[in-house]
């Protein structure tokens, strides 16, 4: 469902423990779905030391790295590209750039690694939303009650499209603070880094971005 592809970015030569060499990650093994013997002690590891694991070259790291926080980014990317299938391919794009470029990677002067790897997906979103044009949102998206009647649940639907269908249209830095902050509860602070600007310039962001869709809103319904 979500990320078929998430053990498809490893590339298995031996035992959990095997040192791969720095340039092997085949595509032809991209979408291949291979099972990987996770270590249960990198349930506690931090990101950061995993990433020097995955510098030596530990694919069982790279699986926990890719198991730990695919879900979080595919979220983003979906939101910021609206296709479930290039959304994937975003984030595992991302993924094969943080293998192929694990060695460029310096803990110690980097931000932390979701913040350093949140930039990478969005730019890469951005680099995608460049290229072609936007797609009709699905209808897909809404989360709709259950519990609610068919006739609530079509105006709910239709109130969830609309309003995706406006973010889609902010600036392109509102609509990335919008996201960042409210649907991915990311803080302001670390949301201002991840797009380049400061505290000051990222609240005045959301508040555009707020009164924007507030007064088409207002005209949608008016």
């Amino acid at each position: 469902m979500l990320l078929a592809y998430t053990n498809s970015l490893l590339y298995v030569y031996g035992g959990a423990n095997t040192v791969l060499p720095h340039n092997t990650f085949p595509e032809a093994c991209y979408r291949i779905k291979i099972s990987i013997a996770m270590d249960d002690n990198f349930s506690q590891v931090a990101d950061e030391f995993l990433i020097r694991l995955i510098q030596e070259g530990r694919h069982d790291a790279f699986a926990e790295i890719v198991n730990r926080h695919s879900k979080k980014f595919y979220r983003i990317a979906y939101r910021l590209v609206f296709n479930k299938d290039d959304a994937e391919d975003v984030v595992q794009e991302a993924f094969i750039k943080l293998w192929e470029k694990r060695l460029n990677w310096n803990p110690n002067k980097e931000a932390k690694f979701t913040t350093w790897f949140y930039k990478v997906v969005i730019n890469l979103c951005i680099d995608h939303n460049r290229k072609k044009k936007p797609e009709p949102l699905s209808e897909e998206m809404p989360l709709i009650d259950k519990q609610q009647g068919h006739e609530a649940r079509m105006q709910e639907m239709q109130k969830q499209v609309m309003l995706e269908h406006l973010i889609q249209e902010l600036p392109e830095r509102q609509q990335l603070a919008l996201n960042l902050c409210f649907y991915e509860g990311i803080s302001n602070q670390e949301a201002a880094e991840m797009i380049g600007v400061n505290l000051k310039a990222l609240q005045s962001l959301i508040m555009r971005a707020k009164m924007t869709l507030k007064e088409k809103v207002r005209q949608y319904y008016g």
